[in-house]
């Protein structure tokens, strides 16, 4: 299974340090693939949205792709090949950003599997979304998600990036055909989380968290 954006050249841009923000003590954030079908158009949002992660010093970067994952829905049941190290991915994550199409008014079932697989490792960390679809955006489906992840003791952070119509947005080498707005979202959301994940991840740290 490939997680981290080095072992994953179909989703990994190139890495870049604009050299602002910088932190002794990045967050590890843990961006979360949500659609494993065929023909998918995730891998081109994942590359766009990586390469704005990477260029800030405050954060390191991992994937979690659930393209290599197959998690069954029966809960209870053997735990799957691949998920023990899903699940120390996650739980050493600071923070987490979902990219997710909307399919049928909410979000994909490979994704509503791997969070039910897991619990504590979600606790008292920062959540956010970066949606794609069609007129909609997948905004219905990050609406869906925010009542999930209050249920898993999570704060979901209120800026989002949204893609209406995603597949005319980008050109054939993934660069967005007008990113100012995109871009100006993209910082917005990372200066969002960040706050969030060194607040919580303070808290943390100085008080354990039991849900």
């Amino acid at each position: 299974m490939n997680t981290t954006t080095r072992e994953n050249p179909q989703l990994a841009p190139a890495r870049a340090h604009s050299g602002t923000h910088p932190q002794q003590d990045p967050l590890n954030l843990a961006v979360i693939v949500a659609s494993n079908r065929q023909g998918r158009f995730a891998p081109v949002i994942v590359r766009w949205f990586v390469r704005h992660a990477q260029q800030r010093d405050d954060l390191d970067v991992t994937l979690v792709d659930l393209a290599d994952l197959d998690l069954p829905t029966a809960l209870g049941s053997a735990a799957p090949e691949g998920l023990a190290a899903v699940s120390a991915t996650l739980a050493q994550a600071d923070a987490f950003v979902v990219v997710t199409p909307e399919y049928n008014h909410s979000y994909p079932a490979a994704l509503k599997s791997l969070i039910d697989w897991h619990y504590a490792q979600w606790h008292a960390k920062p959540v956010a979304f970066v949606s794609y679809g069609g007129v909609s955006g997948g905004l219905r489906a990050v609406e869906h998600l925010r009542q999930v992840f209050a249920e898993l003791h999570a704060t979901t952070v209120r800026d989002t990036v949204s893609f209406h119509n995603a597949h005319g947005d980008f050109d054939g080498e993934g660069h967005h055909k007008d990113p100012a707005g995109c871009d100006a979202a993209a910082k917005a959301l990372l200066d969002r989380l960040t706050w969030w994940g060194h607040a919580l991840r303070n808290a943390r740290s100085e008080r354990p968290y039991a849900a």
